[in-house]
């Protein structure tokens, strides 16, 4: 069974990662990487371990890798001190940025299904980074339903 799931699991993201090429866009990397940030201050801050953790996902996502690895990072940590400045300034920010794809419904969607996989990258898909992707969901017009959330 575990076997099954990580081969199920790694298909998925091969998917994903080769769907990730057509989005290949400045506001699509800004949302991607802004989702990463809310999915990363899901638990109200982003520690340093968040921040590492975070950075390593980014530097080896298949899905990540189709965009400039330091224009990630920089935004990536453009995104974590404005949480670190203020919560509420960090998740407006950050929801903002995601909702520069809500007219696209592809790329709304694979964004959706990018910060889902962010948020089980550590292997605990927890209940505050379920919300986080329902809110991201909600931001872009889509049904949390329709991603098993």
């Amino acid at each position: 069974m575990l076997n099954w799931l990580k081969t199920n699991a790694q298909v998925a993201r091969d998917t994903l990662a080769a769907e990730m090429t057509k989005f290949k866009n400045a506001d699509f990397m800004d949302a991607c990487v802004a989702g990463c940030a809310l999915v990363s201050a899901a638990d109200g801050e982003i520690s340093s371990a968040e921040k590492m953790k975070m950075t390593g996902f980014i530097q080896n996502s298949k899905e990540l890798k189709v965009f400039d690895l330091k224009k990630v990072i920089e935004s990536f940590n453009g995104y974590c001190d404005k949480f670190a400045f203020d919560q509420q300034i960090g998740r407006a920010e950050a929801l903002k940025a995601v909702a520069k794809v809500r007219n696209k419904p592809d790329a709304a969607r694979m964004l959706v299904r990018v910060c889902i996989a962010i948020g089980g990258s550590d292997g605990n898909f927890d209940e505050s980074e379920r919300n986080v992707c329902r809110m991201i969901c909600t931001e872009l017009g889509l049904n949390p339903a329709d991603f098993d959330l």
